[in-house]
């Protein structure tokens, strides 16, 4: 399917994991991809090429996302390399997971640097673009944490939570030039960081989910995908893709 042909599309943190699913996916459906990674990049020219081997065009850019200028760097890279920006997908995020007795300045800082300083960063770059373009699709990945909180991730709720208010604030204030906003919020999916997480942990957190499995980074993938190419008339939305854990 080529509905996302002629399309650009900037998906951060897509070295790996839900990024790099979702990077495919629109390139499967006829996007050209720039991907973003912070520090993997033999992984982040991996993804490129399997890009290209689609048919389509990829550029692999380098960017620490908790520094501002770096993040809006990215976005003006792009747009000089390929002239336009259609979809802006926020990916990119770390975790410091710590009880709050625990938690320091820099466990804060940190996660709420990359994880929300970076979609705001990103977004105020973009919008330039895609408000003269008449025409943009943002979608912000969020997590079921900033829905309904975890214990030792008040750092990571909060600015997953964050993220769930900036989108709805931003969705109307760009309704008018043709620009939609949305979220998708993950439940526990089967990633890299996941695979950290001992099994007698992993079995506890699979009694929680009703649907008795984690969740697979392409299933969040195609919700993106989904919004990218059909949600013309979504926006301001969170869209939970998390097999029941929270309803």
């Amino acid at each position: 399917m080529q509905d996302l042909k002629g399309k650009v599309a900037i998906v951060t943190g897509a070295s790996r994991g839900i990024g790099r699913h979702i990077a495919l996916q629109l390139a499967q459906r006829g996007a050209d991809v720039a991907i973003n990674y912070r520090s993997r990049q033999s992984e982040g020219d991996e993804v490129a090429r399997e890009i290209e081997a689609l048919g389509v065009r990829s550029l692999a850019i380098q960017a620490d996302l908790s520094k501002m200028p770096e993040a809006r760097s990215l976005v003006d890279q792009v747009y000089d390399t390929w002239g336009r920006i259609d979809i802006l997908v926020n990916n990119a995020g770390i975790t410091r997971d710590k009880s709050m007795k625990k938690l320091t300045d820099d466990d804060w800082n940190d996660v709420l640097d990359t994880n929300l300083g970076s979609v705001y960063a990103t977004c105020s770059e973009v919008l330039k673009i895609m408000m003269e373009q008449n025409f943009g699709r943002i979608i912000n990945i969020t997590s079921f944490v900033g829905q309904a909180g975890n214990f030792g991730q008040a750092n990571y709720a909060a600015s997953k939570g964050g993220i769930i208010a900036f989108t709805k604030t931003l969705a109307l204030e760009m309704a008018r030039y043709n620009i939609t906003v949305n979220a998708i919020a993950p439940g526990f999916t089967e990633t890299e960081m996941l695979e950290q997480v001992p099994e007698n942990i992993r079995e506890q957190i699979i009694a929680r989910i009703p649907m008795g499995r984690f969740g697979q980074p392409e299933e969040i993938a195609r919700a993106v995908v989904f919004l990218a190419a059909e949600g013309d008339y979504i926006t301001g939305q969170q869209i939970n893709v998390n097999g029941g854990v929270y309803m």
